[in-house]
């Protein structure tokens, strides 16, 4: 299944430190049309049934805290082959290892603070995207 959408979270460190704006303007001047937005909180249970597949390993209990400490931004986001450009767009899960420009370069502090989720396939962002957003038909 190929689609031109993809699923993407600011994630709590970025709201906490003020970069929505600009990591939404990042977005725009990339192409990507934002087709759906929301500013929600994760509960324990949501964060851990959106990460099980981490649930057996030991980064597990902090990636659930750390996605439960504060609001997050769900978007869908849609341009021409949406999930590989956004996930260049986003660079490295590593910010030390990112790109020039991206945005983890630009507004990640840690490898467990990364500012930004992106889908890493079609298949994943139909399923994270369901998972915000129930009930809409987006893929």
């Amino acid at each position: 299944m190929t689609t031109n959408r993809t699923f993407t979270m600011i994630k709590p460190d970025a709201v906490e430190n003020g970069h929505i704006g600009a990591i939404l303007d990042k977005i725009n001047a990339s192409g990507f049309k934002i087709v759906a937005m929301k500013l929600t909180q994760m509960t324990l249970r949501d964060a851990k049934e959106f990460y099980a597949i981490h649930s057996e390993r030991p980064f597990f209990g902090e990636l659930v805290e750390f996605m439960t400490r504060g609001p997050i931004v769900a978007a869908i986001l849609e341009k021409e082959n949406a999930v590989e450009d956004f996930r260049a767009l986003i660079g490295a899960t590593n910010p030390a290892d990112a790109a020039e420009g991206t945005i983890r370069k630009l507004y990640a502090t840690s490898l467990g603070e990364n500012a930004v989720h992106g889908s890493d396939s079609d298949e994943n962002a139909a399923i994270e995207g369901s998972f915000h957003f129930a009930g809409r038909d987006m893929f």
